[in-house]
C-alpha cells in the first residue's frame, strides 16, 4: 500500500538525510523499501540485526549505493556524533533514510548536532483520506473500519477481525517487554503495563497522574516518567490544554490517546474520539513536518465542566474548535459558546451518524467522515 509520505520522502532525500520515525509497525520500513525500489543501487541495514549492525559499526556498506536505509541507529551508542560523520564523509550523490520506532529527540546522547543536516518526518497510521486514496472507499466507510480496527496497516489490511485481534494483543506485549526496556528497569515492567491499562480506559479524560499513582502505589514522579516513555515510543500521545486568551479558569491536566485507536477500552463514541485525535494530529503534524508551519493539537475544558473535545492551532493562534459525536446532532453548548468568543475560529461538530448537515449560528454540524477525508493527511 502507498502511504501519504513517499513522495514527500523521495524529495527530501534529493536535498538532505531524512529522518522518519513513528510506532513500531506503522509501515516505516514498507515506505523505505517501496523507496528503494525507486532509488537502486539501495542498501538496507538494521541495527536489531547483528550482521548489520556490525556493517554500521565499521562502515562498510557499499560505497556506491544511491540510496543507504539506516534503520534503529538511535539505540547506538553516541549515535548523533556517529551519524554526522557519515552524513559529512558520504559520497556525492549518495542519499540518506534513517528510520526508527522512537522519538528521536529522546536519546539524549552525548555528540554534534545535526542542526540543517536533515528533514523529520513523522509517519503516522492509516486516516480517512489515505484509505479513500488508497482504497478507493467512500468517506463513511473508511471511518467505520478505522474506528473498529485502528488504523496500522496490518490490522486495518487483515480481511479477518480475529487476525486483527490477534495481532494487537501480540502487538502491546511485545512493546511493553522488548521496546520500554529501552528506557526503564525489568521490575517496573509489570507496573507500567497496568499504567497502559489504566489509560486504555481514561481515554478522552483529563489525566491524574497523582490519583493513578496512589492506585499503583507509585510516586507521581515514577508515573510522569512513564508517560514520557510511552510518548517517546508512539503508544501513546497527550494533548495540552489550551491556554492562550482564556482566564485562569482552565484545567491545565493533559489528555492521553492512543496511536493504535484499537487499544481503547471503551464504547464506540470514546473510539471515534480517539480515531479523531490520532487523524487532527497526523493532519497537524504534517502541515509540520511538510511546510514548516508551528502548529498544536489542545482542548479546551474549564473548571465548571464545559468542554470541547479539540482545538487546532498553526502559529499560536486557534484555527479550528472540534467536536466529536457518534450520532448526537443537539448543538454541543460549549462549542456554540467558544465558537462566540474566538471570532474567526472554524467551529465544527463532527457526528459519525448523521441524518442531515446544518448550519447552527456559527458552528457546522456535520458529516465526521467527510470532514476527515479534506485534512491534510
Amino acid at each position: 500500500m502507498k502511504r501519504y509520505l513517499d513522495d514527500l520522502v523521495m524529495a527530501d532525500l534529493e536535498r538532505k538525510l531524512v529522518m522518519l520515525t513513528g510506532p513500531r509497525q506503522v509501515g516505516k520500513t514498507t515506505l523505505a523499501r517501496a523507496v528503494m525500489a525507486q532509488m537502486p543501487p539501495a542498501q538496507y541495514l538494521n541495527w536489531d540485526v547483528a550482521a548489520d549492525r556490525a556493517v554500521l559499526q565499521r562502515q562498510s556498506w557499499s560505497r556506491t549505493t544511491r540510496l543507504l536505509v539506516m534503520d534503529e541507529i538511535h539505540k547506538m551508542p553516541r549515535w548523533k556524533a556517529w551519524l554526522k560523520g557519515v552524513v559529512d564523509g558520504r559520497p556525492a550523490g549518495q542519499a540518506l533514510l534513517v528510520t526508527g520506532s522512537a522519538r528521536m529527540d529522546t536519546f539524549r546522547q552525548g555528540g554534534e548536532s545535526l542542526a540543517g543536516r536533515y528533514f523529520a518526518l513523522r509517519l503516522h497510521p492509516i486516516s480517512v483520506r489515505e484509505w479513500c486514496q488508497q482504497q478507493g472507499a467512500a468517506p463513511a466507510a473508511a471511518l467505520q473500519r478505522l474506528v473498529e480496527r485502528g488504523g496500522f496497516p496490518e490490522p486495518c489490511l487483515a480481511d479477518d477481525p480475529v487476525q486483527a485481534d490477534r495481532w494487537r494483543a501480540q502487538y502491546l506485549t511485545d512493546l511493553v517487554r522488548e521496546d520500554v526496556l529501552e528506557f526503564s528497569r525489568v521490575q517496573e515492567i509489570g507496573t507500567l503495563r497496568l499504567f497502559v491499562d489504566m489509560l486504555r480506559e481514561r481515554v478522552g479524560s483529563p489525566l491524574s497522574l497523582a490519583s493513578m499513582a496512589r492506585d499503583l502505589a507509585v510516586s507521581p514522579t515514577t508515573l510522569r516518567r512513564y508517560l514520557d516513555i510511552l510518548q517517546a515510543l508512539f503508544i501513546v500521545f497527550t494533548v495540552q490544554p489550551w491556554h492562550h486568551n482564556i482566564a485562569r479558569s482552565l484545567l491545565q491536566a493533559p489528555k492521553v490517546y492512543f496511536h493504535d485507536t484499537g487499544l481503547v477500552r471503551g464504547d464506540a463514541g470514546l473510539r471515534l474520539e480517539n480515531a479523531v485525535a490520532g487523524m487532527l494530529l497526523k493532519h497537524q503534524q504534517f502541515l509540520a513536518d511538510s511546510r514548516g508551519l508551528a502548529t498544536g493539537l489542545h482542548y479546551i475544558r474549564t473548571k465548571d465542566g464545559a468542554e470541547v473535545d479539540f482545538a487546532l492551532a498553526t502559529g499560536g493562534q486557534l484555527t479550528h474548535l472540534v467536536e466529536c459525536k457518534l450520532a448526537d446532532a443537539t448543538l454541543h453548548r460549549a462549542l456554540a459558546n467558544f465558537a462566540e468568543r474566538f471570532a474567526g475560529v472554524e467551529a465544527v461538530q463532527l457526528v459519525q451518524h448523521l441524518p442531515q448537515e446544518e448550519q447552527r449560528g456559527r458552528v457546522r454540524v456535520t458529516e465526521a467522515a467527510d470532514w476527515l477525508a479534506a485534512l491534510a493527511a
